[in-house]
């Protein structure tokens, strides 16, 4: 889920990160290799992130490499790890929404607790979803695309992949302004953002930075955008609190976990070395060009986020009517 950035793009991330790092003293090496497990593709914005970071933590003596496990949404990293050592030598990045949204969804095949069977380091960054026509759509407003989605029968539209996070927005959205739009499920955002500017989809809901570079060539229009306030990179473009639904407001995270049972200590060393690592230069600057911005949290309050958003996505989801085929 919300894993599609351009190859060429995640590629050039991970060099520079690689190339600034490999300048740097050699920092003491740790005396075995672990793994960092991502549940998405290689190339693709998941595991670019888990690359930049996995970079840094190489350059402060953590060494480990990335296991890349794409399936089921993102499910089988999450599996991977559940029953590894939970000494420090495995760890997984994931999006939020395998813990705070699946739990509701897959509620007879979920092979992992989100609570029980991890332990929350913390997240390394966030990102909000944008909502996007297609340049030629006559909509240049929230308001002007409700308008005419009301003369017609319904929208097809599309999120990353069905039960993320933007569908069930874009569900929310269609609730509250009493539109009717046919969500067309997509295997990841890169396809969905494709047959936008071919024509195949009225709308899309997905991640804001696979919409800013189509947004600024002209090819698709950004109506509104669920952060809290308007980005300084798209100053255009309103929230949609400020479009009339402040419902519709939220981002989502990548977090690192460790196996249930780590010792605290190991959790806290990690958890400083990613924080450092997220307040330098490179890992700003590398972030920022792909539209993601770096937030950390210490463990206790990681774990209360986790809580309060697996409590919040319940309703939410069961108000959509959504049901995958477990």
């Amino acid at each position: 889920m919300l894993n599609a950035i351009t190859r060429r793009t995640a590629l050039s991330l991970v060099g520079t990160a690689a190339a600034s790092l490999a300048a740097r003293p050699a920092a003491a090496q740790n005396a075995r290799t672990g793994r960092a497990i991502v549940g998405f593709p290689a190339g693709g914005t998941a595991d670019s992130v888990t690359r930049l970071y996995v970079e840094r933590l190489r350059a402060s003596g953590i060494q480990m490499i990335v296991d890349n496990r794409p399936g089921a949404g993102g499910r089988i990293a999450l599996e991977t790890l559940k029953p590894l050592a939970a000494d420090g030598s495995n760890l997984v990045l994931t999006p939020s929404g395998m813990l705070t949204i699946y739990p509701h969804l897959y509620t007879r095949s979920l092979r992992y607790d989100p609570v029980k069977d991890f332990t929350p380091v913390t997240p390394v960054c966030k990102f909000p979803f944008g909502l996007a026509v297609a340049a030629r759509h006559p909509a240049r407003t929230l308001a002007e695309f409700i308008a005419w989605a009301k003369t017609r029968e319904a929208v097809d539209w599309a999120a990353p992949v069905p039960g993320s996070a933007p569908h069930f927005m874009g569900t929310e959205l269609a609730r509250l302004a009493g539109i009717t739009m046919n969500h067309v499920p997509y295997r990841g955002s890169a396809p969905a953002a494709t047959d936008l500017i071919g024509g195949t989809l009225q709308a899309v809901i997905l991640p804001l930075g696979e919409l800013t570079a189509f947004h600024r060539g002209g090819e698709a229009r950004l109506l509104a955008v669920t952060s809290e306030a308007r980005l300084p990179r798209l100053p255009d473009v309103p929230t949609f609190a400020e479009s009339g639904f402040p419902a519709i407001t939220g981002e989502e995270w990548y977090g690192i976990f460790l196996p249930a049972g780590a010792p605290a200590a190991t959790v806290i060393a990690l958890n400083q070395a990613l924080v450092a690592a997220a307040a330098t230069t490179e890992i700003r600057d590398a972030l920022t060009r792909i539209d993601l911005t770096p937030y950390t949290l210490n463990p206790d309050d990681f774990r209360t986020r986790i809580a309060q958003e697996l409590s919040d996505w319940g309703p939410i989801v069961a108000a959509s009517g959504f049901r995958p085929d477990d």
